[in-house]
């Protein structure tokens, strides 16, 4: 039987040979079961879940970055937040009240002669705690006295203001110092926020540490 392709031209038979070799190559690409197309679908597959994996990465990168901003915005509210525990704390911390009242008594060389608790009053978000005060000294050191009050960390308002002669002033009698020309008596109020134990007191002289 004869061989059509051995009967063909050396140059024939080349173009055959090749023709055979790109079919079978496209039947390795195209064909669905074969090596070569399993590795292209593994491949493209690879590639899309890469892309889908960059995408979510720089979405991440923002979420981060946002991260590191709220942590800033976190860090500067706590700062606030203990800034104002000192303005307004959440305790009544009486103790430390009468300390800066006398603190600022002495640096101004005023003499404190009495503190009276009042009642506390409630309001809505925090509560007031009063207390009558009585001092006496130089005219000019009370008003300095009165303004370092005013610059104390803790918030101390001033008010019910009277200006007596130290003789005259109504309370307990004592010994003047030298240069004393007047005696005050005022309400200091000081706040706190912690609702416990925030029940109107029996009003009464709080001791003056000396």
């Amino acid at each position: 039987m004869a061989n059509p392709f051995r009967d063909m031209s050396v140059f024939l038979q080349g173009l055959v040979a090749v023709a055979i070799a790109v079919v079978l190559v496209l039947l390795g690409v195209y064909l669905p079961l074969s090596p070569v197309a399993q590795e292209r679908d593994a491949f493209d597959k690879a590639s899309q879940d890469r892309s889908r994996l960059t995408a979510e990465v720089q979405q991440l990168q923002v979420y981060k970055q946002r991260y590191g901003e709220l942590r800033q915005q976190m860090d500067a509210l706590s700062k606030q937040l203990d800034t104002l525990k000192t303005i307004v704390p959440e305790e009544k911390e009486t103790d430390e009240f009468i300390r800066l009242i006398e603190g600022a008594a002495s640096a101004s060389h005023v003499e404190i002669r009495r503190l009276t608790a009042q009642a506390i009053v409630p309001r809505e978000f925090h509560y007031e705690m009063p207390f009558e005060v009585q001092a006496d000294g130089p005219y000019f050191n009370l008003m300095d006295f009165f303004g370092r009050l005013g610059r104390l960390s803790r918030i101390i308002n001033v008010g019910d203001l009277e200006f007596d002669e130290p003789d005259k002033a109504k309370g307990t009698k004592y010994a003047l110092r030298p240069g004393t020309t007047v005696s005050a008596i005022f309400t200091a109020t000081t706040f706190f926020t912690k609702p416990a134990d925030a029940g109107a007191p029996t009003p009464g002289k709080a001791p003056v540490k000396k």
